[in-house]
């Protein structure tokens, strides 16, 4: 009699040993002596000042991109204890020992070595051997300016390895898709393609385009579904639910998020508050908050108050006017009033102080109780340091001729009372009745007399009005342009020395505090808008080029160069890599072509498969290169090497599949077989003979003769440092 039987409980593990070595080579070579060198190298002087200021909780707005990378690179800072404070004050300089250069250098080497394995994998699902996903991973380990931005304190390599991630999830999605549609793996590929493109975009703006590559990939393949006849009506809905789900909503949910999370760290006053509307700084801890808090919230008669324009264009300003008058004669012989001048002033000053005067009293203080300014209420605004009011009338500005001359009023025995009455219009009310409120009121100042809009014309005047940008009264205001919009920043409620027992009673009234009443998507927005919208204005940088100069490797960057010997990291492609792979977008787009035609003609060269797996391959690897690429011919902004990266790296990926199709499919022979196999191996033995010829200028050592930096430096635009002797 046999004894009770033993169940067995069985794991089946399959490792793909190629996969792991090719991800233990790819990190180790990204991450080998990454702490050298132990001084700043060209743009971590910028991206450090963010970590930095993350370390703090300090608030910043970086115009290039979206806080995701910056995030992710201060969080290697964090759980290496990195406090923040470290100068980032120039290139060179040598990092101190409180800076975990090792770790915040992490983030970027590991995303660079990923690459590797991820060009492999997504050669095989494009329908490739086995060998050409090794020589696609062999172009990326031995490229050596994608090595060289891998090793600092950079968001390239970030931007590449989401871009790919994106690339290869979807491609395994559509694997599934044919096997198991709606599987765990199916959902699991499908949702990070979507997370993948998030975080492409959340890097780095230029990852949108990866983005809608994959979107109009997707469209298609959708709409493929929706007239395949063998799915029912229930059946297409589900698959375009799941899509747009994953897709559209979950990576919205994801770029949110990271704004949530970068609103909720950066919660101080810091150097670029100013940039921001009133309402955003007060929100933050110190800085204008610590002004404004307490401050009545709703705007009385008798007020006094600071506005400021919502422009922002060219600088934040506030209405100001001075003692001085403007000249009688305009440049171009236009006369003036010769009133007081009033201007847009760029910093806070004693002359930016107004105060809001019931035109039916004498007084200027506030009553009790207040009685608040709502909207459509008719005001004059009197400019406190010199008692003189706010008008415009029928003369022609100093630069602006087509608009109306805004001055303070003075009386040259000439009696013109209603050249100082202004309408108050809150744009941003929810009804009629609204009051004018301290810092959240956005409003428009029309003259009552000649119904021209207080305008920001953004022109700096000649010297006599001390360079202080005009402003205007126009009276063709169409919509609501910022530089109508105004909004009240200090304010405080004025009263006379007569009546001191009123003082408690005043400061009773609604007092404001922003923190509650900004919402984060109202923050988001406003920091969304100005990233797009704000460019700072910056000198033609030395090594800047044009997307011209990239395709064919004409410029170089020089990274970092050691202050005592000629040891540089010089930013700098394999030359073979980079020519082969504007021949290979050559011969793909040529060779698709005549497929193209030839099918037209009902000649079919090559089966239906493999007609499939090079649409594909043209698709991601050349679609990613010119979605990468040709938008940058479109900005105007400085531009440098390291931008063409994410192009080249989709487009090496394109020269593995063509080598394989042309070997299968062209060449009829073995001979020719053979010999295209030969030239293949000669071909990749001298890719990595020329990186390994550069690699001085890739790692930053050894430290070469000044005989053997010139034999490297192959093309006169490559600017290679050689220290006199």
């Amino acid at each position: 009699m046999s004894g009770p039987q033993k169940s067995m409980f069985v794991v089946t593990l399959e490792i793909n040993v190629i996969l792991v070595a090719l991800t233990v080579v790819g990190v180790l070579s990204r991450m080998w002596n990454l702490s050298y060198p132990q001084a700043v190298v060209f743009d971590e002087v910028y991206y450090g000042q963010f970590i930095s200021m993350y370390m703090k909780g300090i608030f910043f707005l970086d115009d290039s991109g979206p806080p995701l990378g910056h995030m992710l690179l201060a969080f290697g800072g964090y759980l290496a204890g990195f406090d923040g404070n470290y100068m980032w004050s120039r290139i060179g300089a040598e990092y101190t020992s409180n800076v975990p250069v090792w770790a915040l250098r992490l983030l970027p080497a590991v995303s660079g070595g990923l690459c590797i394995p991820l060009a492999y994998q997504i050669v095989l699902k494009l329908g490739y051997s086995t060998l050409s996903g090794l020589i696609a991973a062999i172009l990326v380990l031995f490229e050596n300016a994608l090595n060289t931005q891998s090793r600092l304190i950079l968001l390239e390599p970030v931007l590449i390895f989401f871009i790919l991630l994106a690339f290869l999830s979807y491609l395994k999605f559509q694997c599934y898709q044919q096997i198991s549609p709606f599987s765990m793996f199916w959902w699991f590929w499908l949702v990070l393609t979507g997370i993948s493109c998030s975080f492409a975009v959340g890097v780095k703006y230029m990852g949108l385009f990866t983005y809608l590559l994959i979107l109009g990939i997707a469209g298609v393949h959708s709409w493929q579904l929706v007239g395949d006849r063998k799915l029912s009506n229930i059946s297409v809905l589900f698959h375009l639910g799941a899509r747009s789900l994953a897709l559209l909503l979950v990576p919205v949910a994801f770029y949110l998020g990271t704004f949530y999370i970068h609103l909720s760290i950066l919660t101080h006053s810091g150097p670029h508050d100013h940039i921001m509307s009133s309402a955003f700084q007060a929100s933050l801890k110190g800085g204008l908050s610590r002004i404004t808090q307490g401050q009545p919230l709703e705007v009385a008669f008798g007020s006094q108050i600071t506005l400021r324009n919502t422009l922002g264009k060219p600088v934040p300003c506030w209405l100001h006017s001075h003692k001085n008058n403007y000249p009688v004669m305009y440049e171009g012989g236009r006369g003036s009033s010769h009133q007081q001048q009033v201007t847009c002033y760029p910093f806070k000053d004693v002359n930016n102080w107004w105060i809001v005067k019931d035109p039916s009293r004498q007084d200027m203080v506030v009553g009790s109780p207040p009685r608040a300014v709502r909207h459509g209420d008719t005001i004059q605004l009197v400019h406190g340091m010199t008692g003189r009011f706010l008008n415009t009338h029928d003369v022609a500005a100093p630069l602006s001729p087509y608009s109306q001359e805004i001055s303070c009023y003075i009386d040259y025995n000439i009696s013109m009372p209603a050249l100082t009455l202004w309408k108050v219009e809150i744009v941003n009310r929810e009804s009629d009745k609204d009051t004018w409120k301290t810092i959240l009121s956005e409003i428009r100042l029309i003259h009552v007399n000649t119904s021209a809009t207080l305008k920001l014309s953004g022109l700096a005047l000649p010297d006599w009005g001390y360079r202080q940008l005009e402003v205007v009264g126009n009276k063709v205001a169409k919509g609501y342009h910022q530089s109508f919009i105004w909004n009240v920043e200090e304010h405080r409620y004025g009263k006379s020395r007569e009546q001191p027992e009123r003082e408690q009673e005043l400061h009773s009234s609604p007092q404001i505090d922003v923190g509650r009443n900004l919402s984060f998507m109202a923050r988001f927005w406003e920091l969304q808008w100005k990233m797009l919208t704000m460019r700072s204005e910056s000198p033609e940088h030395k090594y800047s080029s044009s997307p011209l100069d990239w395709i064919s490797l004409d410029t170089s960057i020089a990274y970092w160069l050691h202050p005592k010997t000629t040891a540089q990291i010089q930013l700098l492609g394999n030359p073979i890599i980079w020519y082969s792979a504007n021949i290979g977008a050559i011969l793909y787009t040529t060779l698709f072509l005549f497929y193209l035609l030839r099918q037209r003609r009902a000649i079919f060269d090559i089966p239906q498969g493999s007609w499939q797996a090079l649409q594909m391959t043209g698709i991601l690897c050349l679609g990613g290169w010119a979605v990468n690429y040709l938008p940058f011919f479109l900005m105007e902004k400085t531009l440098f090497l390291y931008h063409y990266l994410p192009a080249l790296t989709c487009q090496i990926l394109l020269l593995p599949p063509l080598f394989e199709h042309i070997h299968q499919h062209l060449l009829r022979s073995e001979a020719l077989k053979n010999t295209f196999a030969s030239l293949l191996l000669v071909w990749i033995s001298s890719v990595f003979l020329t990186y390994r010829t550069l690699s001085p200028l890739t790692f930053g050592n050894p430290a070469l003769s000044a005989t053997e930096l010139r034999s490297l430096q192959w093309k006169d635009t490559w600017d290679i440092l050689i220290r006199n002797q």
